[in-house]
């Protein structure tokens, strides 16, 4: 449909003999109707692999990677908060900060 799900309708026919079919729906026309959005399968399988020991292990470095850099950002370059109005005014404190953040980066890598 246009929200992005895929719907699945049952045959009426099939489910009118169904000895399950109170427990199943309670529609009048006797369908049942399941609906899985375009994506689930790719989320399913996502939140599959992140509970592999593996990916625990990986997950398990982000606090000293990722989670360390936007920590830096909130302590030492003022982005806890935001003065500023507008997504645009904040898009562009957010790139200056994450640019002065590479830059010294790179100025400690040389």
């Amino acid at each position: 449909n246009r929200e992005g799900y895929k719907e699945y309708v049952s045959n009426p026919q099939v489910c009118l003999k169904c000895e399950f079919l109170h427990k199943c729906t309670c529609s009048k026309n006797n369908k049942k109707v399941v609906c899985r959005h375009v994506w689930e399968e790719y989320l399913e399988e996502a939140e599959h692999l992140r509970h592999t020991t593996y990916n625990k292990s990986i997950y398990a470095l982000r606090s000293q990677t990722i989670e360390r850099v936007f920590a830096d950002l909130k302590e030492k370059h003022g982005l806890r908060y935001t003065t500023l109005r507008g997504i645009d005014k904040v898009r562009m404190q957010t790139l200056l900060a994450f640019a002065c953040l590479n830059l010294k980066k790179l100025a400690n890598w040389k």
